[in-house]
């Protein structure tokens, strides 16, 4: 009696978006265009023959639900793995067992939650146990798979596409919430249509958002005996802060961020603060914005002030140290310096164009003279033979190529006359002045 009471009571603190968890394709909101009668992925569940897939949307629509019905569904073995407290070890411990497990004929299914948070090398230690079939893997991320999940790993899953909720959705949610006993099913609350439809739009299609603010609003209502009464000022009260994120689409999340960037680009940090604080305000994760303020350092600052991209690292670190709200100010700091330095391209530029002819030329080989003669058969067929030097020579410069053959003409690097890497232009200039008298 005691356990069943335990269990009763840690039901009815758990919050209402945990308690009312879908545990049914069925029971799942929207997302009709892909768990639909017949849809392909109500299929594959439904016959247990789930694959490797990415399932990409905004907070609060379903992946992780989704996962959760899987987890029921399959007979497979079902491993939950976070992707903010798991290191290279656990998944290669979780993988050896997975890969042992398949040796007796059993399935291991491995879901990552905000698989967008591993860095290559951990989505690199799941590639070869996906690619041979020990694990069947299931993401779940709120970024763009292509840029966020790495080329070899995303080729070997499905992605699906999980829209934000609908209003009619919504309130059809919270109406389950107010009638199921899992909910206020058990309570007497008085709320009327116009007022769960305020809730509904003020969370932009974030089903966990609509719940936990129907919950705040039911727990501040005016009780009278056992009647609750949420009136339209405990809604507005619950609701003061404005969702300021995302469209219906999603796509609000690529405008905002190219706002920011092109704030920045176009040295105003007016802009570029309120494009910050219209991001941060709304929810977006701040190591996010700190990781493409970085990229941008380089990409449109570069050696123009090299600088600018310690101080973004910085911002970063500070970012991922202490969180919000502290790290507001250090992202502000980011992105206002950033406005105001000098700008240049040339390293994207250069990157870009290099990248180009190694994609199409991939086949030239390393010039023999800077090669690495690490064995005697490697010295005898010229391994490193007439490799120069540069700190043997009085001005440490030799006449040496490097390039293959094919691109012995190529110019990458374009300095611009931007700030700092004016010298940078100057110091080349002088550099290939040199080779010229000298080669």
């Amino acid at each position: 009696m005691d356990e069943q009471m335990t269990i009763m009571s840690h039901a009815a603190i758990q919050p209402l978006p945990a308690r009312l968890r879908p545990q049914t394709i069925d029971e799942i909101a929207g997302q009709q265009h892909i768990l639909g009668p017949g849809k392909v992925l109500r299929r594959i569940i439904e016959q247990d023959a789930v694959s490797s897939m990415i399932f990409w949307g905004p907070p609060g629509v379903g992946k992780t639900t989704l996962a959760n019905v899987i987890a029921r569904q399959t007979r497979a073995k079902f491993i939950n793995f976070s992707a903010v407290t798991s290191g290279i070890k656990e998944i290669r411990t979780v993988m050896q067992q997975a890969d042992e497990n398949r040796r007796y004929g059993e399935k291991t299914i491995v879901f990552v939650d905000e698989i967008h948070r591993f860095n290559k090398a951990q989505q690199d230690a799941f590639l070869p146990f996906v690619e041979k079939g020990s694990i069947i893997l299931i993401g779940a991320t709120t970024e763009n798979p292509s840029f966020e999940v790495n080329g070899a790993l995303l080729s070997r899953c499905k992605v699906f596409v999980l829209r934000a909720l609908s209003e009619e959705d919504i309130t059809s949610l919270l109406k389950r919430a107010l009638e199921s006993p899992a909910g206020f099913g058990n309570q007497k609350v008085e709320i009327s249509e116009d007022l769960l439809r305020s809730i509904a739009a003020f969370s932009n299609g974030d089903a966990r958002m609509a719940l936990s603010t129907l919950e705040m609003a039911v727990l501040n209502g005016d009780l009278d005996g056992e009647v609750t009464t949420v009136t339209a000022e405990t809604v507005e009260q619950c609701t003061s802060r404005k969702s300021l994120l995302y469209d219906k689409n999603g796509e609000e999340h690529y405008n905002l961020i190219s706002a920011l960037h092109k704030s920045m680009r176009n040295s105003d940090p007016d802009a570029a603060v309120y494009w910050l604080a219209r991001m941060l305000e709304a929810g977006e994760d701040p190591i996010y914005i700190a990781r493409r303020v970085t990229r941008f350092a380089s990409e449109d600052v570069g050696l123009a002030d090299p600088r600018a991209l310690e101080l973004s690292v910085a911002a970063f670190e500070a970012c991922r140290l202490i969180g919000m709200p502290e790290c507001s100010v250090h992202l502000t700091e980011a992105v206002v310096y950033l406005s105001l330095a000098p700008k240049s391209n040339a390293l994207y530029t250069a990157y870009e164009k290099a990248r180009a002819d190694a994609l199409t030329q991939l086949s030239d080989p390393v010039p023999l003279h800077i090669r690495n003669a690490v064995t005697g058969l490697m010295r005898d067929i010229g391994y490193g033979k007439g490799y120069q030097y540069a700190h043997d020579y009085e001005d440490k410069l030799t006449g040496m190529r490097c390039l293959p053959d094919s691109l012995s003409d190529r110019e990458y690097y374009v300095p611009t006359s931007q700030g700092l890497e004016a010298k940078f232009k100057e110091r080349l200039e002088s550099i290939k002045d040199w080779k010229l008298r000298n080669g």
